[in-house]
């Protein structure tokens, strides 16, 4: 080749990566099962094909029934038959990623979502969104954590923010996060919007997009996934995001990536392309290392049940009552009696409460100083 037509290659090469924002490298295949959408095949179809134009280094197969189409096609007459020849061409290494509605992870993967934030348009990454990591929701969150961290750096996001939904279990996984963080884990907590700053986020931050991974439960996640896809549509048509993103979980090797049946066209289109970059980044390999470096801080302990003792209502009775002035937050919900009868073991009267940020103990003003010494000892703050 002479130099001429080395600089002509180049600079196709170049307009090429501007347009479709790929750079050259190996081509990806994205299977797109097409049964099974309330809007039908078509509206499906047409979202495999936006995905197609406007990346041309995605290749992009359609697998469902036989349809009038410039893609690729993969024929099944039924969804059953579709995932199963999508899990074939998965293993077979004939796909890189597929695109699919409804498939039954195994327990321990679950999906992490990306949504386009209203406020200012920014996306937002909620883990998770489907599937189930864990049986117990605090391990849960854990797991969901790292999984956040994994697609995100997928994305190439090299140092992705963590914030944590304020919801049950917020302030427990809190502390377990620091814990490995101390530990070598590391994780870069986002900062509220609110005044008062900290990683436990609410509404507000979600609609700001304040972290670059928001980490909740999979059925608020999934909550969230379609109230940001659908709210300016009436609900029954998803227009916004990406979907409900990739499977990921230690040992997952496949890249599945979630639409709704309610999803359109250009939701489809985007989890073409969300799917594309995690095949292109080696999302499994990025997920295991992960996992590996989050063993290393000790999250396989932290995972283990708890051994603290819980003691019954009947047999720790509370000390005399007391005027109760003062608050001590950052008890999680789900430890707040525990944390009360823990006061009263220790002879410190207490309450417990609901403020506008979460739960409370509220003890006598001159007890404050002893009584969140105790809480912080018994490991509740």
């Amino acid at each position: 080749m002479g130099s001429k037509e080395l600089i002509a290659k180049v600079f196709t090469e170049l307009a090429d990566a501007l347009e479709t924002g790929r750079m050259a490298g190996p081509r990806i295949r994205v299977g797109v099962t097409t049964l099974g959408s309330e809007h039908g095949v078509e509206e499906v179809v047409k979202g495999a094909e936006l995905a197609a134009e406007k990346d041309t280094s995605i290749d992009v197969v359609l697998v469902g029934p036989k349809v009038e189409s410039k893609l690729a096609q993969e024929v099944c007459d039924s969804e059953d038959a579709a995932h199963k020849r999508m899990e074939e061409l998965l293993k077979g290494g004939e796909l890189s990623a597929a695109v699919t509605m409804h498939y039954p992870f195994p327990v321990g993967v679950a999906t992490v979502g990306r949504v386009i934030t209203p406020a200012r348009g920014k996306p937002l990454l909620l883990a998770t969104t489907t599937g189930t990591s864990a049986a117990e929701r605090v391990p849960a969150l854990l797991k969901n954590t790292v999984y956040g961290i994994a697609v995100a750096k997928s994305l190439g996001i090299a140092e992705p923010t963590v914030g944590i939904l304020n919801i049950d279990g917020a302030r427990q996984l809190e502390r377990q996060l620091k814990e490995l963080a101390e530990h070598g884990y590391l994780i870069h907590f986002g900062q509220t919007v609110r005044a008062d700053k900290g990683a436990i986020m609410r509404g507000n931050d979600l609609l700001a997009g304040s972290p670059d991974i928001m980490v909740c439960d999979t059925l608020t996640g999934n909550l969230l996934m379609k109230i940001f896809s659908a709210y300016h549509t009436g609900g029954s048509y998803e227009a916004l995001g990406y979907g409900y993103g990739p499977g990921v979980g230690p040992g997952w090797q496949y890249i599945v990536n979630i639409i709704s049946r309610a999803s359109g066209a250009p939701v489809i289109a985007g989890a073409v392309a969300f799917a594309a970059a995690c095949a292109a980044a080696g999302l499994p390999q990025i997920m295991e290392q992960e996992w590996q470096a989050a063993k290393r801080a000790g999250i396989e302990e932290l995972l283990a049940p708890p051994t603290r003792e819980k003691e019954t209502v009947e047999e720790i009775q509370p000390p005399p009552k007391k005027p109760t002035g003062a608050e001590i937050g950052g008890v999680d919900v789900l430890e707040i009696e525990d944390a009360a009868r823990e006061l009263w073991r220790q002879g410190i009267y207490a309450e417990t409460g609901m403020g506008c940020e979460g739960p409370v103990v509220l003890v006598a003003a001159e007890d404050k100083d002893q009584a969140a010494a105790v809480l912080k000892q018994g490991g509740y703050i």
